[in-house]
């Protein structure tokens, strides 16, 4: 497992990826097959895994928090970087903190707080999180009025952010006042567009950010790579044809739910059997399962394809 600084460089030398967590039928998380889900995205290319949001750690418990932290740092490559995540309760992030300084990742995202807080009171805990774990943090941005801007570049300032994964969904992805003001205040260079391939061409060549993170490249990591590979040397009409690839899944995963979508997508393909999905959070039905199947099993071959040329 990378232990290493967190650079711009590191922070563009790699599509994010996103994946569901593995359990076996009796909740617990399975070694075996978030083994082979970092070991498939290794073998695409992709050298930063972030659990978060797709792998439900909202509502891990933290009786297992140790134990999960064991198997990601463990399983990795020696040049994978694993980014675990924490939160989104105040006394859960604190909590979490204790777990988190017995290893060495150089960094933690804290999942985003909706309805019950506010940008200065987030300001706090982030601070108080870090000098806990002592280590920086990620901030995720993913809703309008989350976080003054002001706030975030103060964070930045202090050195307590290691980047920022900024996720609110525009219309038009190209307009956003904020993402402008934010890259006016701190820069481009530790902010990440955390919405998948979608967005990832405006936000990279419009606004310069450092890269994009991903849940499809669990499926296909040689063609996000490319992908990422496309914008980082301007060839857009490639990135614009990559980006069409991933559509399909993605559709699916706005339409029905992004998490949801990708636990079983993944299962569905053959990569990683995820297993059952976590309360508070429900399996996809029958039909939405068979065409996630179909969508997954397109891309698969988009990226088989990709390998093979």
């Amino acid at each position: 497992m990378y232990t290493g600084d967190i650079t711009p460089e590191l922070l563009a030398s790699s599509v994010i990826s996103v994946p569901p967590l593995a359990r076996d039928e009796s909740l617990e998380v399975s070694r075996t097959e978030n083994a082979r889900m970092i070991g498939y995205l290794e073998a695409g290319g992709v050298t930063t895994v972030l659990y978060g949001g797709n792998a439900l750690l909202y509502h891990v418990a933290l009786s297992e928090y140790a134990g999960l932290l064991e198997v990601a740092a463990e399983e990795a490559a020696d040049e994978t970087w694993i980014i675990p995540s924490v939160g989104p309760a105040y006394g859960t992030m604190m909590d979490q903190a204790a777990g988190l300084r017995e290893f060495d990742f150089p960094t933690a995202m804290i999942l985003p707080q909706q309805g019950v807080a506010t940008s200065t009171g987030i300001a706090t805990g982030v601070r108080h999180f870090v000098e806990a774990v002592g280590k920086p943090a990620v901030l995720y941005i993913k809703q309008e009025g989350f976080m003054d801007v002001a706030d975030a570049a103060k964070l930045m300032e202090d050195g307590l952010i290691s980047w920022i994964k900024y996720a609110i969904v525009r219309e038009d992805p190209g307009q956003d006042s904020y993402l402008s003001e934010l890259i006016q205040l701190i820069g481009p260079d530790r902010i990440i567009s955390g919405i998948g391939e979608q967005p990832a061409i405006a936000h990279l060549d419009g606004f310069g950010v450092q890269g994009f993170t991903s849940g499809c490249v669990c499926v296909a990591p040689a063609l996000s790579m490319q992908m990422l590979r496309a914008l980082k040397t301007g060839d857009l009409a490639r990135a614009e044809e990559l980006r069409r690839t991933f559509r399909p899944l993605e559709d699916l995963r706005n339409g029905i739910n992004p998490v949801r979508v990708l636990h079983s997508a993944v299962r569905s393909a053959g990569i990683a059997d995820t297993g059952p999905i976590l309360p508070l959070v429900s399996e996809v039905s029958q039909s939405e399962a068979d065409e996630i199947a179909i969508a997954s099993a397109a891309l698969m071959a988009a990226e088989q394809n990709a390998l093979s040329t």
